[in-house]
């Protein structure tokens, strides 16, 4: 088993609820509360969920460097270790995706299962364009806002907000960015993951959001058609399905969470 020893400081997290252990890997330039708040409720109640914060996220201090994904893998394990869990499910959104999926080869021996949600494949070029333009547009807060507005958010879901809505959410889109912001999505521009999918031996549930176009649907796919057996389920949303259909997101994240699932 690959060392979980690193140089860095603990990562922030969220340690919540009891019973079996579950690891949460969250998204770039997102956090453990802004990416998993509104399902922490349903998954505290059925098992230990432990949900770090990455360098510059969060509450966890910006770190300089370029991370890889072994090294986002290797931390968040260790957070598990520190929290004193064994084994866990894990469960990962869009960049967390494919963090989760690297623990899973990298650390057969603890994971249970996973559940990755809008996630990251690796192999689209129009993707890793996609995050580079993000991080070329952080120091062009609006203009950065206004492509947020047309790839993070599915399009029926923007269309139906009412015109105050729909100003309060470009406003909050034009918010400063996480410190890790530019890190994080380089990180996704150069991640791939496809060849080891084939190499995950648990259960898995895969969730597709119909109206992705920040990491599209065709690469939710991907991430169920290399893992042997998995489970797909898509939802009528874009990136945010915690924002755009919690509702069917709880349902499948429920099930999930049964035990023998």
């Amino acid at each position: 088993m690959p060392s979980t020893t690193t140089r860095f400081a603990p990562l922030a997290r969220i340690v919540r609820g009891s019973g079996p252990g579950l690891l949460l890997a969250h998204g770039a330039a997102g956090s453990a509360a802004g990416n998993w708040g509104p399902l922490l409720p349903d998954l505290a109640a059925h098992r230990t969920v432990v949900a770090p914060d990455y360098p510059g996220s969060g509450d966890s201090p910006y770190e300089p460097g370029e991370p890889t994904l072994d090294e986002y893998a290797d931390r968040l394990v260790a957070v598990a270790d520190e929290e004193g869990l064994t084994a866990f499910d894990v469960a990962g959104y869009s960049l967390g995706a494919a963090v989760a999926v690297r623990i899973a080869t990298r650390h057969p021996e603890r994971v249970r299962s996973l559940l990755l949600v809008a996630g990251l494949a690796g192999g689209s070029a129009r993707q890793s364009a996609l995050s580079e333009t993000m991080v070329r547009l952080r120091d062009r807060p609006a203009e950065l806002a206004d492509l947020m507005l047309t790839v993070v958010f599915g399009h029926s879901w923007v269309d139906a907000l009412p015109a105050d809505r729909l100003a309060e959410l470009r406003q909050a889109l034009n918010s400063p960015q996480p410190d890790g912001f530019p890190q994080q999505f380089r990180l996704a521009a150069r991640t791939d993951v496809r060849a080891e999918l084939a190499a995950v031996a648990v259960p898995a549930t895969v969730v597709g959001a119909a109206e992705d176009m920040l990491v599209q649907p065709a690469q939710h796919r991907l991430l169920a058609a290399g893992i042997p057996g998995a489970r797909y389920v898509e939802l009528p949303c874009g990136h945010l399905p915690m924002v755009e259909a919690l509702p069917q997101l709880r349902d499948v994240v429920l099930d999930f969470l049964k035990p023998g699932s």
